[in-house]
């Protein structure tokens, strides 16, 4: 959790609109003509009223919704924003990213410049030949996510093997997109809505609901079917899902409600604190507790 004095040493080109980010910085005074270095990256989960509005960006751009929504106005177009939507943008290009005040966004980007960087947009086909950037949908999520954070991780290592290892995953993360992007909406696979159905009754029910098996039953699917369509379209399980709806809606709690632990615990019907407080941590990899002691 960033506080406030890290807040204000973050370069003017980083959003401060988030309630969570982990975000790491190689050189931000790259070299343009070098044939492609990784400048920084991160993910970040947003504010209800997270807007960034930009006519330019010194770098390329790639960023992936790994969860809630958003629109995004880029190069002329508009986009849904949703869980597994990628996107790309560059020097020149105006975009606007705002998330849904209801349904925050939790997002993972890479920022890189380099000779080779237009084309390997346009072999991932996030930038169209027409030199417009886009935005895609991905199937095999989580192997997306897992570039990510791979690429987080050794991002926030020192050593002076960090910056090729970052350029391998992106230039990874590029070729794995133009694996497993999907066609257009209108000949997406009928499990693909089912899935989309499924998700949209977890953003909408997730306090009621307590396990996968809760949410197969209220979907009429069977465990097994219900997993498959994770495994499919999303970067985690069904449980891991719902878990981290209902860790996002207990972070709103603790830090803008001024609950305590035991009575978000127990508005999310967790059996004791400790069970809530593990499951937490398990989410945002820091204790409530040590989340209140930031807050304060």
């Amino acid at each position: 959790m960033s506080s406030s004095s890290a807040q204000s040493a973050l370069p003017e080109f980083v959003s401060k609109q988030v309630t969570e980010a982990r975000r790491f910085f190689l050189n931000l005074n790259p070299v343009h003509e070098s044939p492609f270095d990784v400048v920084c990256g991160g993910v970040e989960t947003t504010r209800p009223e997270y807007v960034v509005d930009r006519e330019d960006f010194p770098y390329f751009a790639v960023e992936f919704v790994s969860e809630g929504e958003g629109t995004l106005l880029l190069d002329g177009g508009t986009f849904r924003l949703a869980p597994r939507v990628i996107f790309a943008y560059g020097p020149g290009t105006s975009h606007t990213i705002r998330s849904h005040s209801d349904n925050v966004m939790r997002k993972f980007y890479v920022d890189f410049v380099g000779t080779q960087a237009i084309q390997m947009l346009e072999e991932s086909k996030l930038r169209s030949t027409s030199q417009r950037f886009v935005a895609l949908t991905v199937g095999r999520v989580h192997e997306i996510a897992e570039i990510y954070e791979l690429l987080v991780r050794n991002g926030l290592n020192n050593g002076p093997m960090v910056t090729p290892i970052c350029n391998s995953l992106t230039q990874l993360l590029l070729l794995k997109v133009q694996e497993v992007s999907l066609p257009q909406e209108n000949s997406m696979p009928q499990a693909y809505f089912t899935f989309e159905r499924v998700r949209q009754l977890i953003d909408e029910k997730f306090l009621q609901l307590d396990s996968a098996q809760d949410v197969a039953h209220e979907c009429q699917l069977t465990p097994v079917h219900l997993s498959r369509l994770f495994s499919r379209f999303s970067d985690c399980g069904a449980y891991q899902y719902l878990l981290r709806k209902k860790m996002n809606y207990a972070a709103g709690l603790l830090m803008n409600e001024g609950l305590l632990v035991k009575e978000v615990a127990a508005k999310l019907n967790f059996g004791d604190p400790f069970r809530f407080s593990r499951s937490f941590k398990r989410v945002y990899g820091i204790a409530p507790t040590d989340l209140l002691r930031a807050r304060r």
